[in-house]
């Protein structure tokens, strides 16, 4: 096979594994996001807890950084504090290195069954959670088919001449060995899929066993900086957790790598693949039984190297604006600004409405009142936006641009009142809920975390729609308005049901639940807006719900 070739099939394959593990994390969190994130919060009290709720939501989610994403939000938002965050992540790296050694095994057999199965439940059923189970089945199908193509891709390189070179360079050099991997794992942003890539080229006796283990220590630190990356923009003290963790990662990586040659790696397996997973799941399983006792050492230390900012003032710097007035003699730059802005407005809501549940759940009136403050901003941020349209519409404009004009500025709106639904209706909810110390029922609790889980995932649609005009995403979008009434009606019925039983936490919440209900049903609904126009433009869109009389008596008479 031409080296091209061979090319363009491995990075098929790769692709494919990406892919893949994106697609199982996607579907665990549509379809099970709220109860993981409430399981998350509620194991924040100890060390040992995280860890464990750490290692149980990586193995499901198939990624340690989707934890440290989650635990860094918690920080963010005061649900869990640095050292407890720090205790998940390590729990997080021993749960992904699991997931590496179960994908790891050989299920080739079982690939048409998955792919058979996960299709027909996402295709041909309506029910979300069906479909979301459908997705994961699928993609789990779709690793051990990108699995095996790795296998056939890399067959003819078993009789290359220059691989054997490589190779023993690789092995004879275990530091560029070490820095390749890590860089492999950042590159990739998955140290799951680099793992596997790994044991597959050692089980098809392309990278022995001396050459990769200092490549699997390396593949570790570079999942440590994945984590650091995306975190990048959150503010301290939250941001030491994924930092606390790259530095006992890196920190125990350069031990293992000095205490490479005197591990019997022959005694971990049977087959070089075996033996390398094994050797990743040993360094982290060895990794939180010795970090675990240290985590208030490292909470003191990061707190020393990245000391929180003073109270009142925001480590991302202050209020920025996206408008460019500059512009404002070339409206089709004026108004590419303008949808800056706007994006920057919908994030601000989008992290307003984020910890809604938390809120209503703690009552803590600090939190509240941080959140209020967003809401000011949106209000500025949406002045603007009015303003600053207002002045390029005094131009000369053509229809099109006239006409994307006045849909930014009803965006603007749209925008605005979800941030007043999030201040003055839910935030006024938690608030009474906690002066009354009323509790939610376990049904109308979970019941109000599904409902709110779907608006988030519809407005990350929103926000993506806004973005790229994606007329698939925009239906996908309006489909949600109806899928949200129909949850909304269930959730009132079942309420209904509640209080009819006489279910006293039911009787003493209900004007609450109610209220929190309606107002998500509200900002789904303005959510959905930013679809219409795209909608429109290509046709897509009805001008009217109503059904054609029926006329047929009429002409009778």
């Amino acid at each position: 096979m031409h080296p091209f070739l061979i090319l363009i099939h491995l990075a098929a394959a790769v692709m494919l594994l990406l892919w893949a593990v994106r697609m199982v994390r996607t579907g665990v969190e549509r379809g099970w996001g709220a109860p993981l994130r409430i399981a998350m919060r509620r194991a924040g009290g100890s060390a040992t807890g995280m860890a464990t709720a750490g290692t149980l939501l990586a193995i499901v989610l198939q990624s340690a950084t989707a934890v440290g994403i989650l635990a860094t939000g918690f920080a963010v938002s005061g649900l869990i504090a640095v050292g407890p965050g720090i205790a998940a992540m390590l729990g997080a790296d021993l749960g992904s290195a699991l997931v590496v050694k179960l994908l790891s095994l050989d299920l080739s057999e079982l690939i048409p069954v998955l792919i058979l199965l996960g299709a027909t439940l996402f295709l041909k059923f309506e029910n979300r959670q069906v479909r979301q189970v459908g997705r994961v089945v699928l993609g789990i199908g779709f690793i051990l088919l990108s699995l095996r193509m790795v296998g056939e891709a890399t067959e003819p390189l078993r009789h290359s001449a220059v691989l054997p070179q490589l190779v023993r360079w690789l092995a004879g050099d275990p530091l560029t060995a070490f820095a390749v991997a890590a860089v492999l794992a950042w590159g990739l942003h998955s140290s799951v899929a680099t793992l596997l890539l790994f044991a597959s080229f050692a089980t098809s006796g392309l990278l022995p066993v001396a050459a990769a283990a200092p490549m699997v220590l390396g593949a570790n630190l570079g999942g440590g900086l994945v984590a650091v990356w995306l975190t990048r923009g959150a503010t301290l003290p939250a941001r030491r957790i994924p930092l606390a963790n790259l530095i006992l990662r890196g920190a125990f990586a350069l031990v293992a790598m000095l205490l490479l040659p005197l591990l019997p790696l022959e005694r971990l397996g049977s087959a070089p693949g075996v033996q390398l997973v094994n050797l990743h799941v040993l360094f982290n399983l060895t990794l939180l039984v010795v970090a675990l006792p240290l985590i208030g050492a490292m909470d003191r230390l990061t707190a020393l190297l990245w000391p929180a900012p003073e109270a009142g003032v925001d480590d991302r710097g202050s209020y920025r604006s996206a408008l460019d007035r500059t512009s404002l003699s070339r409206p089709g730059l004026a108004l590419a600004s303008a949808q800056r802005e706007l994006l920057r407005m919908g994030e601000t809501v989008e992290a307003m409405l984020g910890p809604v549940m938390e809120v209503l759940e703690s009552g803590d009136a600090a939190r509240i009142a941080r959140l209020r403050i967003m809401d000011g901003e949106v209000n500025h941020r949406h002045t603007d936006i009015k303003l600053f349209i207002a002045e390029v519409n005094r131009g000369e404009l053509t229809g099109d641009e006239a006409r994307r004009g006045l849909e930014l500025a009803g965006l603007a709106i749209d925008f605005e009142a979800i941030g007043d639904l999030i201040a003055k209706n839910l935030l006024a909810q938690a608030e009474d809920k906690a002066r009354l110390r009323l509790r939610f029922s376990g049904e109308g609790w979970a019941e109000l975390n599904t409902l709110h889980a779907r608006v988030m995932a519809n407005m990350q649609i929103a926000m993506n729609v806004l973005v790229s005009g994606d007329l698939d995403s925009a239906r996908e979008l309006v489909s949600e308005k109806a899928a949200l009434r129909r949850l909304e009606r269930e959730c009132h019925d079942r309420h209904l049901a509640r209080l009819k039983s006489g279910n006293p936490e039911s009787i003493d919440t209900s004007d609450i639940h109610m209220e929190v209900v309606r107002a998500l049903k509200e900002i789904n609904s303005l959510l959905v807006k930013v679809a219409y126009p795209i909608l429109q433009e290509r046709g897509h869109l009805l001008e009217s719900r109503l059904a054609a009389p029926d006329t047929s008596n009429e002409l009778m008479i």
